[in-house]
């Protein structure tokens, strides 16, 4: 009885809801027209919210709906979480987007494609890579964004920087000549379907030992690296500089002298800030000395890395590399807090930093599960089909091409487009 009770109050409430919508449907339909969404980013977006509120000064962030201004820097989390991925945080990865239009990747860490798709920006802007090292949690997902990227409108080339190594089988070049070789019967089989020219990587390697040295210099943007202390040799951190703003990136490191002296007054520094041994023992199950030794000598711990925020001062101090938990996060913030007092966020996947000279304003991303990829920027080339790889001649015998359906397909696109293609089978 009272199941069926709660059965007609649920259903009552459902109905009511349901009349309310639809009278104000009934009853403001210009309101409902002018929601609607263009189906394009958009680029002026003065014009798009004209009358309206100005999106950049909302608490969170639109994806794809703010111009930044030309002396702004936009960072954005794309992935904060531990070397295993999980669907609240993906691996590690971080978008940096400059006001001359240039963005940036640095490391691309196992699930993080799935978060730079959210954000909606056009693949031929994501064609610039940086990685710290090669361990899978900061270039797992490399592969989805080289080729996914090309499928979803990315025509430039992708180009890559990460260092070498003391042995030649573990420096990138070798790593990635490798993923390519891996991908060949990928690429054979779309290379003569689609436009392909995206599929091309480049791949720049860099001495791992450089101690500020500059890899990167274009537009007005320059990027150096430092050592690393991470595993063996081979790890680097970043620093970008552009316009007067600095941000900087550890990927994964130990605290090292060379990040101290070179990420001085940094507007965002972002360190990994590793889940201290207690928490590796009571959560993820290590032994004591396996936690002591991956959390205070293979990573940072908190509090190693608040000494290192306090020697170093930035503007704003940014941890991440961690679950970030309500059952975790105060335990790491009272132990950072313990030695540093300075401005902090403690990283989450889609957290956004805003950064210009006058102020760095951080936010959350709301972004639409259901993303679909922008499109190409520039004009697409019909596929080259002498690249393409037929299918052999006993496949070809199995094929039922159904011509009564196909060729209707092929009507419609030819009058819709003004062209003139036939079936291949």
């Amino acid at each position: 009885m009272k199941r069926n009770l709660m059965l007609a109050f649920i259903a009552g409430i459902a109905t009511t809801v349901a009349l309310l919508a639809a009278a104000v449907l009934a009853t403001a339909p210009q309101e409902a027209e002018a929601a609607v969404w263009p189906t394009e980013i958009a680029t002026d977006v003065e014009a798009f919210f004209a009358g309206g509120p100005n999106m950049s000064d909302r608490d969170v962030y639109y994806p794809g709906t703010e111009k930044l201004g030309p002396d702004e820097m936009r960072v954005i989390a794309c992935g904060t979480g531990m070397p295993n991925q999980r669907p609240k945080q993906a691996a590690a990865c971080w978008l940096v987007e400059l006001g001359n239009g240039e963005k940036f990747l640095f490391d691309i860490g196992t699930g993080s494609s799935e978060r730079i798709s959210a954000l909606r920006i056009p693949y031929d802007s994501l064609d610039k890579v940086f990685i710290g090292h090669l361990h899978s949690d900061h270039f797992g997902d490399l592969d989805a964004l080289w080729i996914g990227g090309v499928v979803a409108g990315r025509i430039n080339k992708l180009r890559v920087w990460g260092p070498d190594a003391p042995r030649e089988e573990w420096s990138t070049a070798y790593a990635l000549d490798l993923l390519q070789k891996m991908y060949q019967w990928d690429l054979a089989t779309r290379s003569g379907v689609i436009d392909g020219r995206g599929l091309e990587m480049e791949v720049n390697q860099f001495d791992r030992l450089g101690i500020n040295a500059i890899i990167y210099d274009v537009n007005g943007v320059v990027i150096r690296t430092v050592p690393a202390i991470h595993g063996t040799d081979g790890p680097v951190s970043f620093i970008l500089e552009w316009n007067g703003l600095k941000f900087a990136f550890s990927s994964d490191t130990y605290p090292n002298k060379w990040w101290i002296e070179h990420t001085q007054d940094a507007d965002i520094s972002i360190h990994e800030c590793f889940l201290p041994p207690n928490i590796l023992v009571e959560r993820f199950g290590f032994a004591p000395i396996e936690a002591l030794q991956v959390g205070t000598q293979g990573h940072t711990a908190p509090a190693q890395f608040a000494k290192v925020m306090a020697l170093t001062e930035p503007r704003l101090a940014v941890g991440y590399h961690f679950f970030n938990d309500f059952d975790t996060a105060p335990e790491i913030l009272r132990q950072i807090r313990m030695v540093y007092e300075g401005p902090l966020a403690l990283a989450e996947d889609y957290m956004v930093f805003n950064v210009t000279k006058d102020d760095i304003r951080v936010r959350m991303a709301v972004v639409e599960e259901a993303a679909w990829p922008p499109g190409a920027i520039q004009e697409k080339q019909p596929p080259d089909f002498t690249k393409s790889v037929p299918p052999s001649d006993f496949l070809r015998s199995g094929a039922e091409p159904f011509p009564e359906i196909v060729q209707k397909y092929y009507d419609a696109i030819n009058r819709m487009y003004g062209t003139d293609y036939k079936p291949g089978y």
